[in-house]
């Protein structure tokens, strides 16, 4: 029996190691050339798979007809996805014998599309999980096959929660691809009456808005924190990124963005309802390791766009 995968990232590597741990055979991996603007700080699966001597492609749309025929050629039992980056259409889905599955960072059928893992903090969710399904044409609407839930805690940034997923990720595919291979895999159709779907995002959108409440603010600080792109705000013309901030339950009439006080411990900033305080602050291009004194850019009483 044998799984072709197409994948990147953490989760593909994860995937990888648990079709070799299982003995199923993997013909090929199809995976994504990295990106030299991105912040590349996740595994290889390229060099994963090369090294356990698994030829690997890089297709530009997997859904050409060269790919589609390599594919056939193949003739995989099952084919299945991880964090793989290209909408995959019904010629590809058809070349599997039994199942074209993926898996998904999120309890379908909530948080379908993009980037599940961020978009979950930003809303505050204290459940999350992944979701191995059937792949449709519809983004993430296929039939489940298997879930494990986890908790999300208030202080999880986005890579906190990635690493839980990607440890729930490996026992679902542990118990769910040999399922797949003899049969007795469930197949449970989605309630599309509660499906949430969300886009990708740029790193613009790490905006902070001081009119949120401070827990709103703070959830996107850990959403986008270190290594992703981070959140920020503007002060002098200059970007200051926002790499860590905890939620002040004090009151306060100061209008959204006043700076409240600042000390070594960073500086406390009036939101739309309490306050937040920013603990770790960095230049734009900067990082965690590169913090800068918030003395040394803002001081009591000025107010923050």
């Amino acid at each position: 029996m044998s799984v072709v995968l197409c994948g990147y990232h953490n989760m593909g590597c994860a995937a990888l190691k648990v079709l070799l741990d299982l003995g199923v055979e993997v013909p090929a991996v199809f995976t994504h050339q990295d990106d030299p603007g991105e912040n590349t700080w996740f595994s290889s699966l390229a060099e994963l798979a090369s090294g356990n001597n698994i030829p690997v492609y890089f297709p530009d749309n997997i859904n050409d007809s060269r790919w589609v025929e390599l594919l056939k050629e193949l003739a995989p039992d099952v084919l299945l996805s991880c964090y793989f980056r290209q909408m995959i259409k019904q010629e590809v889905l058809d070349v599997p014998k039994l199942a074209a599955v993926n898996l998904h960072g999120s309890l379908l059928p909530k948080y379908r599309g993009r980037c599940p893992v961020n978009w979950q903090l930003v809303h505050g969710e204290k459940k999350s999980g992944v979701t191995l399904h059937h792949m449709v044409l519809q983004a993430d609407a296929g039939d489940i096959v298997g879930q494990k839930a986890v908790d999300v805690a208030e202080t999880d940034t986005a890579i906190d929660l990635f690493a839980k997923l990607e440890a729930a990720a490996v026992d679902v595919l542990r118990e769910y691809i040999p399922r797949l291979l003899d049969g007795t895999a469930p197949r449970i159709v989605q309630d599309h009456s509660q499906a949430t779907y969300f886009g990708g995002r740029k790193p613009a959108d790490g905006k902070i808005d001081w009119h949120w409440d401070a827990r709103q603010i703070c959830n996107l600080v850990r959403a986008v924190a270190w290594p992703y792109p981070g959140a920020f705000f503007e002060k002098g013309g200059k970007t200051i990124m926002v790499w860590e901030a905890e939620p002040m339950s004090q009151e306060t009439e100061a209008a959204p963005g006043t700076v409240l006080k600042v000390d070594r411990d960073g500086a406390v900033v009036a939101a739309g309802k309490g306050a937040v305080r920013l603990k770790c602050i960095s230049s734009e291009g900067g990082s965690p390791d590169q913090p800068l004194d918030a003395a040394e850019v803002m001081k009591e009483g000025e107010v923050l766009k």
